[in-house]
C-alpha cells in the first residue's frame, strides 16, 4: 500500500514539474529578449511538442488529484498552439507541386555543409562530394586545412570563392557554373562573412547564391541573439534589391519559425521551400532526439524546389544539405507565397540591424577546439 502511494506521489510530482517546465519554455520565445536563455528554446519547439504529448499520457495514467485536469486542459492548449506552427512544415500541409517546364533551367544540384572546423575526415566529405556530383557546394567553419583538403576537388569545381578563417566562421564555395561576380560581406562584425555569389548556367540563366553563416545565442558561445539577427536581416535588405533568382542558405543558427527567421523571409521577399515539405533537421548530427532544423534556405518566387534534403554525417556535429532546383522565369505559381513587411516590421528589422552591429562578439581570431 504504502509503495503504491509513493509511487503515485513520484508520478505526480513528475508530471507536475514536466507541465511546469513546458509551459515555460512555450512561454519564454514569447518574449522579444535577445538573451540565450529566451531564444533557445525555440530551437526545441520540435521536442517540446512531442514531450507535451507525452506528458498528457502521463497524467492520464495519474491518480487522479486536485486541479489534474486543468493541467491537462493546459497541455492540450500548448499541444495545439505547437502543432499549429510546426504542421506548417510537414507534408500534411498543403502546396503545389510545381513541374518542370521547356522554358525553365536544367536541374542544378548542389550541397551546403558546415563541416566543423575540428572534423579531419576530410576523405569522407570529398567522397560525398563525389557521390551525389553537386553543380555547385559550399562549406562553413572551413579554415586553412579543410582549404587544402579540398584542393583534390578544385580540378573538377574549377570556379572558387574562399573566405579563409581560423575562427570557425570560414567559408569556402566551389563551383562547376560560371562565377560571373564573387563579393563578401561583413554585415555586423569584421570576422562574420557571408558571401554572394553570381553565376550563369550553361543554358543561359542567371542566378544569386548567398550564403550565411552568423553566430548563435547560447551559453558557451554569443550571449545574445543580436549579431545572428543583425546578420541575418542585413543579407535580406540586401537580398530583396537583387533582380535576378536568388538562393539564400547557410547555417542560420536559428529556426524558420522564429520571430527574426520571419522578418528575414518578409524582408527578403523570399519563400521557405521547408514549408509543405520537412523540416529538415540538421543539427546534431549524432544525436537523432536532439535534432534542430537550423541549416536553413530561402529562394525567389522563380526558384523551384525539386528535393531537399538531408544527406549522411560525415563526422561533422550538422548534417549536409543536399537541394535540387531549377530556374523558371515564366512561372508566376509561387508569387502567391510571398510575404511582406509591414511598416512596424521593417522598422523592428532596422532596429535589429542596428543592435547587431553596435555588439561586441569579443570572439576569438584563432579558435582552438578546447576552448
Amino acid at each position: 500500500m504504502w509503495s503504491k502511494l509513493f509511487q503515485s506521489f513520484y508520478m505526480w510530482i513528475i508530471y507536475l514539474t514536466l507541465a511546469i517546465l513546458l509551459l515555460v519554455m512555450t512561454i519564454l520565445p514569447k518574449i522579444q529578449h535577445s538573451h540565450w536563455i529566451f531564444r533557445v528554446p525555440e530551437f526545441a519547439k520540435i521536442q517540446i511538442t512531442y514531450l507535451i504529448f507525452f506528458t498528457f499520457l502521463l497524467g492520464l495514467f495519474t491518480d487522479s488529484k486536485e486541479y489534474l485536469w486543468y493541467y491537462q486542459g493546459l497541455l492540450l492548449v500548448l499541444f495545439v498552439h505547437h502543432s499549429h506552427t510546426l504542421i506548417k512544415y510537414t507534408r500534411f500541409y498543403p502546396v503545389k507541386k510545381h513541374r518542370q517546364r521547356h522554358k525553365s533551367s536544367d536541374k542544378l544540384h548542389f550541397i551546403s555543409a558546415n563541416v566543423y572546423q575540428f572534423n579531419k575526415e576530410y576523405e569522407k566529405f570529398t567522397g560525398l562530394i563525389k557521390k551525389y556530383n553537386p553543380d555547385f557546394f559550399m562549406t562553413m567553419e572551413s579554415n586553412g586545412d579543410w582549404e587544402k583538403a579540398m584542393r583534390s576537388v578544385e580540378k573538377e569545381y574549377c570556379y572558387q570563392h574562399k573566405v579563409t578563417l581560423e575562427n570557425t566562421y570560414g567559408m569556402h564555395f566551389y563551383s562547376r557554373i560560371e562565377i560571373k561576380e564573387a563579393k563578401t560581406h561583413y554585415f555586423v562584425a569584421d570576422d562574420i562573412p557571408s558571401i554572394e555569389v553570381h553565376m550563369k548556367t550553361a543554358d543561359g540563366f542567371s542566378f544569386v547564391f548567398f550564403g550565411v553563416h552568423p553566430p548563435p545565442p547560447s551559453p558557451t558561445e554569443e550571449e545574445t541573439s543580436k549579431e545572428r539577427d543583425g546578420d541575418l536581416l542585413s543579407t535580406a535588405k540586401c537580398v530583396k534589391d537583387i533582380k535576378k533568382p536568388v538562393i539564400v542558405v547557410g547555417d542560420f543558427n536559428n529556426v524558420a519559425w522564429s520571430r527574426s527567421s520571419v522578418l528575414f523571409r518578409k524582408t527578403s521577399h523570399l519563400i521557405d521551400p521547408r514549408i509543405g515539405h520537412s523540416f529538415v533537421s540538421t543539427f546534431h548530427a549524432k544525436y537523432r532526439l536532439l535534432r534542430f532544423p537550423i541549416d536553413l534556405m530561402f529562394h525567389s518566387e522563380d526558384i523551384f524546389i525539386k528535393q531537399l534534403k538531408t544527406l549522411e554525417n560525415f563526422g561533422s556535429d550538422h548534417l549536409p544539405v543536399y537541394c535540387e532546383f531549377f530556374i523558371d522565369h515564366h512561372n508566376d505559381e509561387q508569387e502567391e507565397l510571398i510575404e511582406t513587411a509591414t511598416s512596424e516590421e521593417k522598422a523592428e528589422a532596422e532596429i535589429m540591424i542596428e543592435e547587431g552591429k553596435k555588439e561586441d562578439g569579443d570572439r576569438e581570431t584563432v579558435v582552438t577546439e578546447d576552448l
